[in-house]
């Protein structure tokens, strides 16, 4: 299991002591030093059913300031994919992947069901 994140982060802390506290075991990834690639980011918003603006840290500093918000409505989805593989502090996070399961954000209980935990 994949775990990716921002170490800096407070929700990625703590969805790494949750995974932790249930012995969950997962690689983990640094998404700052190592940006997902376009071809990953494509495979996980294939395999997490959720739209591709769910990607974005919309509450980032770098989001507003590049004024995303306007923006993206009228990039293309391989525009965004670009943008998105530019740099990791644009990706939500954290980012959990296992297969054929990709968790954006932490949300206990999703996490729980996608586990079972």
């Amino acid at each position: 299991m994949l775990f990716v994140e921002y170490p800096k982060c407070s929700t990625c802390k703590k969805a790494k002591k949750w995974l932790e506290e249930h012995n969950v075991e997962f690689e983990d990834r640094h998404i700052k030093e190592h940006n997902p690639s376009v071809a990953e980011l494509r495979q996980w918003h294939a395999a997490s059913g959720l739209t591709l603006k769910r990607f974005f840290n919309t509450s980032g500093m770098l989001y507003r300031s590049m004024e995303l918000k306007d923006k993206l409505p009228s990039m293309s989805e391989d525009e965004q994919f670009e943008l998105l593989a530019s740099d990791g502090m644009l990706v939500k996070r954290p980012i959990l992947v296992d297969r054929d399961t990709v968790l954006v954000g932490f949300r206990e209980k999703d996490w729980e069901q996608a586990l079972g935990q």
